[in-house]
């Protein structure tokens, strides 16, 4: 990419028609023409948009206790979720081609018996080519989600800069964060549901660690979205806001670009040098000339965890990947 040229960038905010992925898929495909129409490059869409975020959900689910009605609700939300690669994906990817927009995606993702957050990244020309899976599924989220592995922790190389992708908090994991910087990271796309001033503070401060553009998308979602029978603990008339929004667009040096958006659904964008990156390391770059890798060392282990794993599986991927079969160390 020609650094000296600035690009166009957004943040999606919009909540998800819980339970209804169709219905979700039409707002954005709405949001995406928008995106192309403003000469946008790359749109962030926020966490757990496909398949949704049930906020306020128990799932029927106490200490030593699960109820029937908790276990419909979970196989309607099962029923929900998306197959990656499957349908949604190659409508997604078909978006991204036509309207020559990189797409980052939160879903919710159902492989075999369990469900995962994911976030899926989509380049024109290249359709799906990254999967992230979101390593720690925080509270009660642990109770509807599995966990994902070192397999999915993809930065990616296009037209417009380097993206890596975080999820929600997964940001305050410290040693995620220095893996994405030591592998250069200059967009990072923060899909979240977390709406609250502290995150805000949050997304200054890792963009002015990483010295990197910090792209937040974060649902905005109202009962009005979710089917009349859903009941969150929050309570059920349609004005309710489940999730407030807040999403913005931050810069190297942490200054607010663009946002927070609150109240409503819409595109936070804004236009980005990814010069400023360099003139930021000039004093600070956390997996270079700023760290003591004589001191402190991260080491991560990039191998997929799978219940099966066979001798004749491990003997192709060492084949075709030999670096996922040892850790990979990283300084800094």
């Amino acid at each position: 990419m020609d650094s000296s040229s600035p690009v166009k960038v957004a943040a999606a905010q919009v909540g998800s028609v819980l339970f209804d992925v169709q219905s979700t898929l039409v707002k954005v495909e709405n949001l995406c023409r928008q995106a192309a129409e403003a000469s946008i490059r790359l749109l962030v869409f926020p966490e757990a948009l496909l398949g949704g975020y049930p906020k306020g959900a128990d799932f029927g689910a106490k200490v030593g206790i699960r109820s029937d009605r908790g276990r419909d609700l979970f196989r309607r939300y099962w029923n929900a979720a998306v197959v990656c690669p499957g349908p949604e994906t190659e409508q997604l990817a078909a978006w991204c081609d036509e309207l020559d927009l990189h797409i980052v995606m939160g879903v919710i993702e159902r492989d075999s018996g369990t469900l995962y957050c994911t976030t899926l990244i989509f380049v024109p020309g290249r359709g799906l080519v990254a999967k992230h899976r979101k390593l720690m599924p925080t509270g009660s989220e642990r109770l509807i989600w599995g966990f994902g592995d070192g397999s999915t922790l993809p930065l990616v190389d296009t037209a417009i800069g380097r993206l890596g992708s975080a999820i929600c908090w997964e940001h305050y994991m410290p040693m995620y964060r220095q893996y994405l910087y030591a592998r250069g990271v200059q967009i990072w796309c923060a899909s979240t549901v977390d709406d609250r001033e502290m995150w805000r503070v949050s997304m200054r401060h890792i963009a002015y660690e990483g010295r990197c553009f910090v792209i937040s998308a974060c649902q905005y979602f109202t009962c009005a979205d979710c089917p009349t029978d859903f009941e969150p603990v929050q309570g059920n008339a349609p004005d309710t806001a489940l999730i407030r929004g807040g999403s913005m667009i931050v810069a190297p040096f942490g200054e607010v670009l663009a946002g927070p958006l609150e109240g409503r659904e819409g595109l936070v964008a804004a236009n980005i040098d990814l010069n400023e990156i360099a003139r930021g390391k000039f004093d600070l770059d956390v997996a270079g000339h700023y760290a003591r890798p004589d001191v402190f060392c991260l080491t991560v282990d990039l191998a997929p965890k799978s219940a099966l794993f066979t001798e004749k599986a491990e003997q192709s991927l060492a084949s075709t990947s030999p670096e996922l079969t040892q850790a990979t160390r990283l300084r800094g």
